[in-house]
């Protein structure tokens, strides 16, 4: 009887250690096992169970963070119209992007390649459906595809951390503007 409850366990270890580590990549300039850890509420033996290496465990936060941003696409799209569910979305990017910075700044440069090439595809996609659905509503001009806003969202990355509060969105408005049909 005890097995169900320590696997239970160790996937609410896991999940806090994912939701510390990113917390973290966010927030502090040097990425720590032991503050991720203490933020988590587990040992550096459980941390280590659970992800062996820190590259590892960046890894897997930004592979949730991609995760999460393309499984939120369809319900932003079932309560919204088409361009206020991309502007919904797009606010998430912005804290996808924040995170994608931290994780590609304590990474190896191989790593951040290998994990920036898995992520366009599903985020492709993702913008193509709020693209498309917009397209069909007239909402978001004819001429525009995902990899046009995937190159003018990427100036996300060159941001400063003390600029992000008061850039990111706004610049990501800027965008969501220069998608509607001219008048």
């Amino acid at each position: 009887m005890n097995a169900p409850r320590r696997r239970a366990d160790a996937a609410e270890n896991r999940a806090r250690i994912l939701q510390a580590a990113r917390e973290v990549v966010a927030t502090a300039d040097e990425v720590r096992l032991n503050e991720i850890a203490k933020r988590a509420g587990v040992g550096q033996g459980t941390l280590y169970r659970h992800f062996p290496t820190r590259e590892a465990l960046l890894a897997e936060v930004y592979r949730k963070d991609v995760d999460d941003l393309v499984a939120a696409a369809p319900g932003l799209l079932a309560e919204h119209a088409p361009l206020p569910a991309l502007a919904r979305w797009l606010d998430r990017v912005a804290e996808y992007a924040k995170v994608k910075r931290g994780v590609f700044a304590a990474v190896e440069a191989g790593l951040s390649r290998d994990l920036s090439a898995r992520s366009l595809g599903p985020i492709g996609e993702t913008l193509s459906t709020f693209l498309d659905a917009g397209k069909a509503e007239g909402a978001i001009r004819p001429d525009i595809d995902a990899r046009d806003v995937i190159l003018l969202i990427g100036y996300l990355t060159r941001l400063e951390p003390a600029e992000w509060d008061a850039r990111a969105h706004r610049l990501l408005r800027i965008v969501l503007d220069g998608l509607r049909p001219h008048a």
